[in-house]
């Protein structure tokens, strides 16, 4: 069979990492949550006390910087930073303003495009994030905008976040999240929006279940499976 890319883009919280990685086992693909390469450089800069705005500091670090994923028996995803098993710690809160802050770097972009066409150059993969089918992989098969309101995609990561034990007031989560927005799609690098040609999947009044049928569609109307 052909290899056939996935591209999935998508604001914080919109469950893309969930649905990507259901969908990619259902398919027989690779998942590729490129979401965690960037958590993975703000850890380690959260870590060493660095300014994630500030390029210039950021950029001198990144070659002491070994961002490797794994994938363990169960097909799982796993970040290494630096020979470290890091999948739980890029997960905190506070991780995420950093992800946020370096993914708008240029040098940290570049940084790491390379490591995700390599990936799906010799894997079918279904690839997430914020700018996988405007930059990352502009030529994929099927491309996917999923979305929900600001609310909705609250709610769920509030209940993500109690799972973890780590839990935040609503109000605080919903003002990250809207926060988020604005920064990802206001950007001057690769901002998010919707990929040319992307199919436009809003599940806000979507169970997970209802989703996951919905990118399926998607994918096997695209590709004829």
């Amino acid at each position: 069979m052909s290899i056939i890319r996935v591209a999935i883009d998508g604001p914080s919280g919109a469950g893309k990492s969930t649905l990507a990685k259901a969908a990619a086992k259902a398919l027989g693909f690779l998942y590729v949550d490129t979401g965690a390469l960037y958590r993975t450089i703000g850890l380690y800069v959260c870590n060493q006390g660095i300014d994630p705005s500030d390029e210039a500091v950021v950029a001198t670090a990144l070659p002491e910087i070994r961002v490797e994923l794994r994938y363990d028996a169960s097909g799982t995803q796993r970040m290494l930073l630096n020979g470290e098993d890091v999948s739980g710690e890029i997960r905190l809160p506070e991780i995420s303003r950093y992800s946020s802050a370096v993914s708008a770097l240029p040098a940290v972009r570049a940084y790491l495009l390379e490591t995700q066409r390599n990936l799906a150059s010799k894997h079918s993969v279904i690839m997430d994030g914020r700018d996988i089918g405007t930059v990352v992989l502009p030529d994929a098969e099927v491309k996917v905008f999923l979305t929900a309101s600001a609310q909705v995609r609250a709610e769920r990561r509030s209940r993500d976040l109690e799972k973890m034990g780590t839990p935040q007031p609503f109000k605080e989560v919903l003002r990250d999240i809207e926060e988020r927005d604005w920064r990802d799609t206001h950007r001057d690098t690769a901002p998010l929006r919707q990929a040319e040609g992307a199919v436009l999947l809003d599940t806000s009044e979507m169970d997970f279940q209802e989703s996951q049928a919905a990118l399926l569609a998607i994918i096997r109307e695209r590709v004829g499976q």
